[in-house]
Parts: structure tokens; C-alpha cells; sequence
């Protein structure tokens, strides 16, 4: 099967997986490879400790998946506010599908789903869509970041 994707620099974070074809709606696109380590490994290991770009996927309430490791390519997707792409899970396995149509040379994206309640402040966001609200935060609560904006410029 040919490769869907092809690695570029990105205007979003260095480095980012592009469309090396138009891609339909629904398509499978690659998958999320690397470790699968035990949730409290992942509480306990140095490694996650946010200091770095972290790479890491929660599969259920025993698991997590580690995939900071050169052969995952699927870690060069860029979060967006805008997404082209999900990502799913089916057991063990997580693969980031497109949620629309996708055109040849468009970089490929999908919604990092960090919650407001970490320091969000840490996690800026360089995607450029017209909704975003300057942080990597997930779709449902993006409100709060627009909403402490507002309070903020008219308490000035």
C-alpha cells in the first residue's frame, strides 16, 4: 500500500506529516506505534514529566503508549485546532484517521485533546486557525481560555 504521507517541515512545529495524495473522508491513515508501558510506570518515570515533548497515549486504566521512538512516525502529527485527522483506538492499537477530505500537500493534524485542567499555559499553539485560542486545549474546553480572555481585556 502506498504511503499516504510524506515528511516536510511544518509552520506549525518543526517538523509535521503531509498529504502525499488527496485523501478521502473516513480513510485509515497510520498508525500510532510504540510501547506499551503500565499507567503506573508512566506516574513514575522521569521521562513524562512534561519537561520535554511527550509522546503518549492512554489506551485504558492498566495501559498507556509510550511512542517517543524514531519508528513512529505517526509522532510528527501536529495538534490543531482545526484537525483534519482523530485519532482511534481499538485494543492495543491506535490509528489516526482523516475526519474530512484531505488534499494533496495539506499537513496533516489532529486535536492533541490536552485538558484545561493541566497548565495549559505550558502548551502553546502555533496552528494559525481561525479558532484558535493560543494553547493546545481540547475542543470542549476552549471556551474557558475565550472566556478568561474576554474578563481579561475588560478588566484592564
Amino acid at each position: 500500500m502506498k504511503k499516504l504521507y510524506k515528511i516536510r517541515k511544518s509552520n506549525i512545529d518543526n517538523k509535521g506529516l503531509y498529504a502525499s495524495t488527496d485523501i478521502k473522508e473516513g480513510t485509515k491513515i497510520i498508525e500510532y506505534k510504540g510501547k506499551i508501558i503500565s499507567v503506573k510506570e508512566t506516574e513514575t518515570n522521569p521521562k513524562f514529566d512534561n519537561d520535554k515533548a511527550i509522546y503518549l497515549f492512554n489506551l485504558n486504566k492498566r495501559y498507556d503508549l509510550d511512542g517517543d521512538f524514531k519508528y513512529n512516525t505517526a509522532r510528527l502529527i501536529n495538534h490543531s485546532c482545526n484537525p483534519n485527522c482523530e485519532v482511534d483506538g481499538v485494543g492495543l492499537k491506535i490509528w489516526v484517521y482523516s475526519i474530512k477530505e484531505i488534499k494533496k500537500g495539506e499537513e496533516l493534524t489532529y486535536d492533541y485533546g490536552f485538558s484545561y485542567d493541566s497548565d495549559y499555559k505550558n502548551y502553546p499553539c502555533r496552528c494559525g486557525s481561525k479558532n484558535c485560542v493560543g494553547y493546545i486545549v481540547r475542543s470542549e474546553s476552549r471556551w474557558r481560555i475565550k472566556k478568561r480572555k474576554k474578563l481579561k481585556s475588560t478588566n484592564i
